[in-house]
C-alpha cells in the first residue's frame, strides 16, 4: 500500500478547493514583535512552502500557534521574535505545519508587507 501524498512542508495535500485557499488571521499576542504587532491581519497560505525561516502557523496539541520555523540538524522548532518566549520543539515534524505567512497587512498601507 502506498504513502498519502504530503505537500513539500510534509503535510497532506488538500482535498478541496476551500482547504487549499489563503485565509487571514488576527495576530493576538506579542509573541512575534516587532514584525508582527498585536491586532495586525496575517495571509497565511496552507499550500506554501515551509522552509527555514519562514514565518508559519502550525497546530500543536488542539491549538495554533503563529511563529518562525527553524530547521537544525536536530530538528525543527518555532521560534518566537519576542524573545520572552521560549522556543517550541516541533515533535512531529512539518506535519504540524497549517500552513504559511505569505503577508502582513493593518490599518496602513505602509505597515502592509509581502514575504516569500
Amino acid at each position: 500500500m502506498s504513502e498519502p501524498a504530503r505537500t513539500a512542508s510534509g503535510a497532506a495535500p488538500p482535498t478541496t478547493c476551500i482547504e487549499a485557499e489563503p485565509f487571514a488571521l488576527r495576530v493576538t499576542d506579542d509573541s512575534m514583535e516587532p514584525e508582527f504587532a498585536a491586532g495586525c491581519i496575517i495571509i497565511v497560505d496552507p499550500t506554501g512552502v515551509a522552509r527555514h525561516g519562514a514565518f508559519v502557523l502550525a497546530e500543536m496539541d488542539g491549538a495554533y500557534i503563529f511563529r518562525r520555523l527553524e530547521r537544525t540538524d536536530e530538528g525543527d522548532s518555532l521560534v518566537a521574535l519576542n524573545a520572552g518566549y521560549p522556543p517550541v520543539a516541533l515533535t512531529a515534524g512539518l506535519a504540524s505545519v497549517r500552513g504559511v505567512v505569505v503577508q502582513r497587512a493593518g490599518a496602513r498601507r505602509r505597515y502592509h508587507k509581502r514575504y516569500g
